[in-house]
């Protein structure tokens, strides 16, 4: 490990060895602890109980957050043109079909998520190469590949996001910016656990939440008590 800079060692200083603190403490000392010149995210890891190997232990969702992310999302809606006044008027950052799968063939990916249609997918199969490996490959498991293209812009631009249980057993994404208070990170982060909280497998035994951590881009990571998650 690197030398902690001297504002890391303060934050750690904050941070009680060993205690697991309520979602609201850790909310608060996220923001306390954070003391980048940028507007940093505010992630959250989650580690399950579930074997990712096994096909019934998958967990992957998605969820709109009730404050957005505080991220500006570019969003892509890849349609046919009776469709693109709708994609447009929901605010979709680029809208098209041939001309957009043309540049995202020579390399083009300056976007955060691809909407797209049932009937276009034939032609978006051939970019797996180039949006699989970015997690850009639309889904509709995750809704991004549907007839209701101006919901799905609207949602995803609202702060809908999409997760799955890595290879590891832990999910993390980010539920926010430190600029937000600490209430809207905490029901933030309470939405995204009651989804997670929905989807646990039946097949999975044990413990289903093994641990939760709240962290900044540069923060180190807060045990956060499993119980204050849960509670409403």
């Amino acid at each position: 490990m690197g030398k902690l800079t001297k504002n890391q060692k303060l934050a750690l200083e904050k941070i009680e060895a060993g205690k697991s603190y309520t979602l609201k403490e850790a909310a608060n000392l996220v923001k306390e602890i954070t003391t980048s010149k940028f507007d940093a995210s505010v992630d959250i890891d989650v580690r399950l109980g579930v074997d990712p190997r096994k096909a019934n232990q998958m967990v992957r969702g998605v969820v709109s957050l009730p404050n957005g992310t505080g991220k500006q999302v570019r969003v892509l809606a890849l349609c046919t043109p009776d469709k693109e006044a709708e994609a447009q008027q929901a605010g979709a950052d680029y809208v098209g079909l041939d001309e957009y799968i043309e540049k995202i063939k020579g390399g083009w990916t300056d976007i955060d998520v691809i909407i797209t249609m049932p009937s276009v997918m034939g032609k978006i199969g051939a970019l797996g190469r180039v949006l699989g490996p970015r997690g850009l490959m639309p889904n509709p498991k995750s809704g991004t590949v549907t007839m209701e293209i101006g919901k799905a812009v609207a949602e995803v631009k609202q702060g809908k996001i999409d997760f799955k249980v890595d290879k590891a057993g832990i999910v993390h994404t980010s539920i926010g910016k430190v600029s937000f208070s600490a209430e809207q990170i905490v029901e933030n982060a309470k939405e995204f656990m009651a989804t997670i909280m929905k989807l646990k497998p039946s097949s999975a035994k044990g413990t289903y939440v093994k641990s939760v951590y709240l962290s900044s881009t540069m923060s180190p990571g807060i045990k956060i008590d499993t119980k204050s998650v849960e509670e409403n």
